[in-house]
């Protein structure tokens, strides 16, 4: 079941619904939830589900994307978490690279990211996003995929002018993180260390790994994560990105307005953006 999270382009409501062929659903005509973060925190997905063979209420082009979970609690970030990545960066350390992105960083699907006007070295880093679907604290790994809802494409955005005074300064500027078009249920993913990602720049492929070559896998990124913090359903860890970022290559590769990027993840979807 793929669900996302929209605005109606003629009367600007916010709602959600299920991504059919023949259009969207909107399950906010149909059940009592405020939105998809609250679908979740009700353990609601069974009965949203059983709204599959309604008549498709909107087709792509009469909705405008919103983020998947529009505001999420927690946002938690996995840095140097492909071993490629690692190696262009030099980094030795084995332990989970943790930082935070701030829920107003957000852009939806087919949405503008914003290059701060005061960079010239704003980077892409396509990734699989984990959407936790209810709350978990100090999961052990063997247990850890039962608290997932689904996964999501990020396009966590680097300004690399600000990363390397602060992790946290480099990732959280207005509208430079990615995350759509729709959240993927895990019954259509069993197992996330399967999947291919791959990111293209202008239509040029500059990422391409398997989540099977994670550092860090899900389960144990969730186990690490929950041993120090709570997580409720709605909050969303961002799990890495593999090799061939801009900053890392010769000639170094940066976005810059009127740019195209997109994050491709198998049986999830395609994530695309304008750089604005």
């Amino acid at each position: 079941m793929q669900l996302c999270s929209f605005k109606i382009n003629n009367n600007g409501q916010h709602s959600f619904g299920l991504i059919r062929e023949n259009g969207i659903i909107d399950a906010g005509k149909y059940v009592d939830y405020s939105d998809l973060k609250a679908v979740l925190t009700a353990g609601a997905l069974g009965e949203i589900a059983t709204l599959s063979d309604k008549p498709a209420d909107h087709q792509p082009d009469e909705i405008t994307f919103l983020p998947v979970i529009e505001n999420p609690g927690k946002i938690l970030c996995v840095g140097m978490n492909y071993s490629e990545k690692r190696k262009e960066f030099g980094e030795t350390n084995p332990a989970p690279t943790l930082f935070v992105r701030f829920a107003d960083t957000l852009s939806a699907h087919n949405t503008p990211l914003q290059k701060p006007a005061s960079s010239e070295q704003f980077d892409y880093e396509g990734e699989l996003a984990v959407i936790i679907g209810k709350t978990a604290h100090q999961v052990p790994a063997s247990e850890a995929l039962q608290y997932v809802a689904g996964y999501s494409c990020f396009m966590d955005a680097t300004v690399r002018d600000m990363q390397f005074t602060w992790f946290t300064a480099g990732k959280n500027w207005p509208a430079t993180g990615g995350f759509g078009p729709s959240m993927t249920t895990t019954d259509e993913i069993p197992d996330p260390q399967q999947l291919d990602i791959k990111t293209f720049l202008n239509d040029q492929q500059v990422q391409h790994d398997s989540t099977g070559n994670m550092i860090h896998t899900v389960q144990d990124i969730i186990a690490y994560v929950t041993c120090f913090t709570p997580l409720a359903p709605g909050d969303v860890i961002i799990t890495g990105s593999p090799g061939g970022v801009g900053k890392s290559r010769t000639p170094q590769l940066f976005m810059f307005p009127g740019d195209h990027i997109s994050v491709e993840i198998s049986k999830i979807g395609t994530l695309a953006h304008t750089i604005a």
